[in-house]
């Protein structure tokens, strides 16, 4: 969920030349198009949408996950947590790998793995292999992501076409999470929750027998720096890692047990010995001065706060549709669509507000809304009509969070550098599947109290009130550090009001 890709970036006088994270394979610039460019297009973004979809189609089958499994709370947190984490933490790599080793192939193995996982998740007899497969979703997409949008890039060389190729890049954000919703109901209710999986693997052997029909096979130039920064990248994977255990170790043993303080404590250590590879290393995967650079601070924490309370409210409306309210999968998954849908309006309206009112004005519109949205579900009682109360409650609230996206989006990308966009892009995505895994960490321990079954409704309205409170303080603190300025859709730099 990207404004629009013609938005252009002011250009400040102290900023720094940094290398783009995922450079585009060489190719000249006289020659003519690939005339199957726009058949690659189309087959790209089908192998981006399942990855997209994966993040929301697990969330409506997790009581029957849980139910034939035998998942704890913890696991099942886990089941979300650890596609997305893996997903967010290896995406660095995986456009540095893209770098070395060139884009199409780095995509076509980034394929093939997820597709074989999806294979192993659906065949799961146990909690092991599940979160085994989960993991291994999660690296086959950090694989296939970066690399297909560097092939998208580098068949659309600039202008009209470029803008219309990127648009329909960016409009998968919202339609995977809709369709994953209802998709996961009905396939949960159905065939039943295998199925969530194993439809990734009819489309993964289509899509990996025509793309190398279709896709240019450049020679790979050089990575910036000459190297790869694995130690960066597991450091930082194992950091999140642990800080999620932690998180989640806090609902079974309490937040100032050994179990929850360990973890937590072992995960800013770990973060503290990523930053010091990233100093010393040739060929960083994130340049850390970056982190100086206030819009992409700014947009960064944006990200994290806005995907973190989205996941959050798929991951708590399925559980307490469910669990309290007793609708089955497929009636969740339909009740879920129009929150989807609002998100992918919310990022709709909000590219055009962001170009007229300023990201500043947006971000903090759109989190005032969110926290309104959620606010009723604070008061809800286990005998409301769902239908009534968290359906509209949660459909507002995501039309305020779809256009925090377009803000968060357009504070790191459209007030810096163009030439700095290409690794401020990297760390917003990492920091967008990051947010993910830390949202559902948080409220299922807020939420799902270990060994209650079915979950207390009081906890559900705990998790509920935590998001209203970070969406209303984010609000009020996020503007404080926004850079004023409103991008335009033309070249040149825009107005500092």
């Amino acid at each position: 969920m990207t404004p629009d890709p013609d938005v252009r970036a002011h250009t400040p006088a102290h900023a720094h030349p940094h290398t783009a994270p995922h450079a585009a394979p060489h190719t000249d610039p006289h020659s003519p198009p690939d005339p199957r460019r726009w058949t690659a297009l189309g087959l790209i973004c089908a192998a981006q949408f399942m990855l997209i979809l994966d993040v929301t189609v697990v969330n409506v089958a997790l009581p029957a996950l849980a139910a034939d499994l035998d998942l704890g709370r913890a696991t099942l947190t886990w089941v979300v947590t650890a596609y997305t984490l893996c997903f967010g933490g290896l995406m660095l790599l995986g456009g540095r790998l893209a770098d070395a080793l060139g884009a199409r192939r780095v995509l076509l193995a980034g394929l093939a793995l997820f597709t074989a996982a999806s294979l192993a998740c659906g065949l799961a007899p146990n909690a092991g292999v599940l979160l085994g497969g989960r993991v291994a979703q999660g690296v086959g997409a950090a694989l296939l992501s970066p690399a297909a949008l560097a092939l998208v890039t580098t068949a659309f060389r600039g202008g009209a076409e470029r803008a219309k190729a990127l648009g329909v890049w960016a409009a998968i954000g919202g339609t995977g999470s809709a369709v994953g919703v209802l998709l996961g109901g009905a396939l949960t209710e159905g065939p039943g929750w295998p199925w969530i999986f194993y439809v990734n693997v009819p489309v993964g052997l289509a899509l990996l027998a025509a793309l190398p029909r279709v896709l240019p096979d450049h020679r790979p130039g050089r990575p910036a720096g000459g190297g790869l920064d694995v130690p960066g990248a597991l450091l930082v994977t194992t950091a999140t890692g642990a800080l999620v255990y932690g998180l989640v170790r806090a609902g079974d043993s309490g937040w100032t047990s050994a179990a929850t303080l360990l973890p937590l404590l072992g995960a800013f250590a770990l973060y503290g010995a990523f930053a010091a590879v990233e100093r010393a290393s040739r060929a960083p995967l994130m340049d850390l001065r970056m982190l100086t650079r206030r819009p992409v601070v700014a947009g960064s924490l944006l990200m994290l706060v806005a995907t973190a309370l989205l996941i959050a409210f798929f991951f708590l409306g399925s559980m307490q549709l469910q669990h309290v309210y007793g609708l089955g999968a497929f009636r969740t998954g339909l009740l879920f669509l129009p929150v989807a849908l609002t998100t992918a309006i919310g990022a709709h309206l909000g590219s055009r507000l962001v170009t007229t009112a300023g990201p500043r004005a947006c971000s903090a519109g759109g989190l005032a809304l969110a926290a309104l949205g959620c606010l009723p579900l604070t008061f809800v009682t286990a005998g409301a009509n769902p239908w009534a109360t968290l359906l509209p409650a949660l459909a507002v609230a995501a039309l305020g969070l779809g256009a925090v996206f377009v803000a968060a989006t357009t504070t790191a990308l459209g007030l810096i550098a163009p030439r700095e966009a290409g690794l401020a892009s990297g760390i917003v995505n990492t920091f967008h599947e990051l947010g993910g895994s830390l949202g559902v960490a948080v409220v299922s321990t807020l939420a799902l109290t270990a060994g209650t079954e079915p979950p207390p409704p009081g906890g559900f309205t705990t998790a509920f009130t935590f998001c209203t409170v970070t969406a209303a303080a984010a609000a009020l603190t996020i503007p404080f550090l926004i850079p004023r300025g409103t991008p335009r859709l033309t070249g040149g730099p825009h107005g500092v009001h």
